[in-house]
């Protein structure tokens, strides 16, 4: 049906007074109309995303019940253990979406333990595996604007759902009708005893869990650490500071981001990679003892940090903190003699190759693996499953994403907190500071200047522009970027990588994935990557110099090339 048939289809659904008004209200508005009706919102890997609202095309209850529906079918449709665990953050509705989703696995017979309080995302994937579930669900739009809401699905092993397994769930979906009514409320569920509170236990287990991945407990115990906190009105409120507590660290909490709100009042775009999400952070240092100031996202998968400097605060890139938390992570290990025999580190294809360099200083193994935390999990998951993920170390990704340990299969923000104040107390046991750490990484393995470039596209056709841009790169690969000759050119959706000197040409050994990097001989790299929904196209830059400038030079003829 056309988005005018869809449009009066809902509104001649019975549904409650305020969906019918919502929906009475742009009648008259046919932009409105057709973004909200003249699709479905799409089913992915991740699960879905949207903007809330009435409408196909919109998170609701009744978009989110079709799909928890369709994963309910999926996991019938496997031997998996028949039972499902679900968290949620603190955007609107995130709790009446979990409540929905409890309800569609309970009516299809799988026990469902859901959390009774806000719980991050790493902990749903730590829950899965604790209480052998055959899927997970985490109601989050991560650190989206307030408007969004999503579902983010999960599979057995703790790990965002792979590709053939969302195939499955996508079909079931489609399969299913709108606004099939409930079986029984969530509260007969509950009550009968097919939905079930996540126990305290469980809390505990993980927090004994991450503070077994700590280096070197004493020393952040003995530091009289100073740091200053925001869970940016999300979920790492109650986690994070737990484990400050237990790490005898001094925390000082931004006040107006510390309870739930899913407004997102005070920082509008609540993601730690942006400068603006720590703006409030800055208040408070300002009047607070001050080591390190740390950010988590809402569902507190993601952190960053910023420390005092000459003229302020310098926040830190997520390349640079990854970086500093591999170097601290395989030094300590190394002088303790803990480093498992043929250790492995995973990072993102498109984060700092500087960190190859800190692998190859301590002798272990670096994986490159396509975005997206899953594939990182994916590494672990091998390991697992031939009885060896000891030997995984660590894995992190540019967009501030970080674990340590196997108990979860996501970046986890809450080990990643604890790994900082570590960092941070080690460095000021010896009189140093993050930032002279940060230059004495510089200063052994070379400048890496890295910057992440966010091409959006707009109008009619926005998706096909994006589409048309990738095309063209691949068509035409240039000789040289920012006066330095292109050495290798992959393309990752053929699985061909090119020797532009020599034309020899070898297999790309990931998944096929719509990613193009232009290699520049030692002196650095981009990589050319579109969104699967949304109209844009992220460059990530590389530049690589004997001196700051030098990298910071190059970096800017690289970025005015590409963006003519």
């Amino acid at each position: 049906m056309n988005y005018l048939e869809n449009y009066h289809f809902w509104l001649n659904e019975k549904l409650p007074l305020d969906v019918v008004e919502e929906l009475r209200a742009i009648a008259d508005n046919e932009d409105e109309l057709k973004d909200r009706f003249g699709s479905d919102l799409q089913f992915g890997t991740a699960g879905m995303r949207g903007i809330m609202g009435a409408g196909s095309n919109r998170l609701n209850r009744y978009t989110v019940r079709r799909a928890a529906q369709g994963m309910a079918s999926w996991l019938k449709s496997t031997d998996l253990p028949q039972k499902a665990a679900i968290g949620y953050d603190s955007r609107h509705n995130s709790r009446l979406f979990a409540e929905v989703c409890a309800v569609a696995f309970a009516e299809q017979g799988i026990k469902t333990y859901l959390f009774d309080r806000l719980a991050p995302t790493p902990m749903l994937s730590y829950a899965v595996r604790e209480l052998k579930c055959g899927c997970g669900i985490v109601i989050s739009a991560s650190h989206n604007a307030g408007a969004y809401n999503g579902v983010k699905c999960y599979g057995p092993d703790g790990c965002q759902m792979t590709d053939e397994p969302a195939a499955v769930v996508t079909q079931k979906i489609s399969e299913i009708p709108y606004f099939v009514p409930e079986e029984k409320t969530f509260n007969v569920f509950l009550n009968e005893g097919m939905i079930a509170y996540i126990e305290e236990n469980i809390w505990q287990k993980y927090y004994d869990t991450v503070l077994t991945e700590a280096v070197d407990l004493e020393t952040v115990r003995n530091a009289g650490l100073n740091v200053v906190y925001t869970p940016l009105c999300g979920t790492g409120n109650e986690p994070v500071r737990e484990i400050f507590r237990r790490l005898n660290v001094n925390v000082s909490v931004v006040g107006c981001q510390e309870l739930p709100d899913g407004d997102f009042k005070t920082c509008e775009y609540p993601n730690p990679e942006t400068d603006a999400a720590l703006l409030e952070s800055y208040k408070v240092a300002d009047q607070n003892p001050c080591d390190v100031i740390l950010g988590t996202d809402p569902d507190c998968d993601r952190v960053a940090i910023a420390v005092p400097s000459a003229d302020g605060y310098k926040k830190l890139t997520g390349n640079e903190l990854g970086c500093l938390l591999l170097e601290y992570i395989l030094k300590k290990s190394s002088e303790k003699n803990t480093l498992p025999e043929k250790g492995i580190v995973v990072r993102s294809i498109v984060s700092a190759p500087l960190a190859d360099k800190i692998a190859e200083k301590y002798g272990v193994e670096m994986k490159a693996v396509l975005t997206g935390f899953k594939y990182i999990g994916g590494e672990i998951l091998k390991l697992e499953e031939i009885g060896e993920e000891r030997r995984y170390i660590f894995g992190f990704e540019e967009s501030c994403g970080y674990l340590k340990g196997t108990y979860a299969r996501d970046k986890d923000a809450v080990v990643a907190s604890m790994l900082v104040c570590e960092l941070a107390a080690s460095l000021k046991s010896e009189g140093k500071t993050i930032l002279d750490a940060l230059s004495a990484l510089y200063e052994n393995y070379g400048y890496y200047m890295c910057k992440v470039q966010s091409i959006e596209l707009t109008g009619a056709g926005a998706m096909e522009k994006a589409a048309k841009m990738m095309a063209d790169l691949r068509s035409v690969v240039p000789s040289a970027i920012g006066g330095v000759p292109v050495t290798i050119f992959r393309d990752y959706k053929s699985g061909v990588a090119t020797n532009v000197v020599s034309g020899e040409k070898s297999s790309i050994a990931l998944p096929s994935s719509n990613v193009l990097e232009f290699i520049l001989g030692e002196q650095g790299s981009v990589i050319a990557r579109p969104s699967g929904t949304e109209p844009k196209v992220k460059f990530y830059y590389t530049a690589v110099g004997n001196s700051k400038n030098d990298a910071e030079e190059l970096l800017q003829r690289m970025m005015q090339q590409m963006s003519k």
